[in-house]
């Protein structure tokens, strides 16, 4: 049960990060302008699905603190590099972004260091 909050951290980071890519594309790039870029970080904020990726975020933060209670940072904190894996295989599938061989190396990198600070315990 107490893996559940690692998984939340997890699962709402992947989802904010991939809302907030999904909407702030459509509102093209950030304004050079002061004014203009205040506009369009309110229109931004006005977005509920941006709200969405926000709230995701401090969700993610209250299972974290929730997650310290049970863990060491040591050992918890390498389960939240699997975010971005799970971030590029998203973001492969949702935005056709591209998966290069060196990407594919660096996740099995990662893949291979949870694996193994898993095992510390």
């Amino acid at each position: 049960m107490k893996y559940l909050y690692i998984v939340g951290t997890v699962f709402f980071t992947v989802y904010g990060q991939l809302i907030l890519k999904w909407r702030i594309v459509n509102y093209g790039a950030l304004p050079d302008q002061l004014t203009e870029k205040l506009f369009f970080l309110l229109r931004l904020f006005t977005d509920v699905f941006i709200l969405s990726g926000f709230i995701s975020a401090f969700m993610a933060s209250l299972c974290w603190m929730a997650a310290m209670t049970k863990f060491d940072v040591s050992y918890a904190y390498p389960f939240m590099s699997s975010a971005f894996v799970l971030v590029l295989v998203f973001s492969a599938v949702f935005f056709r972004e591209p998966i290069t061989w060196q990407k594919v190396v660096g996740m099995m990198f990662i893949g291979v260091g949870i694996l193994i600070t898993s095992r510390s315990v």
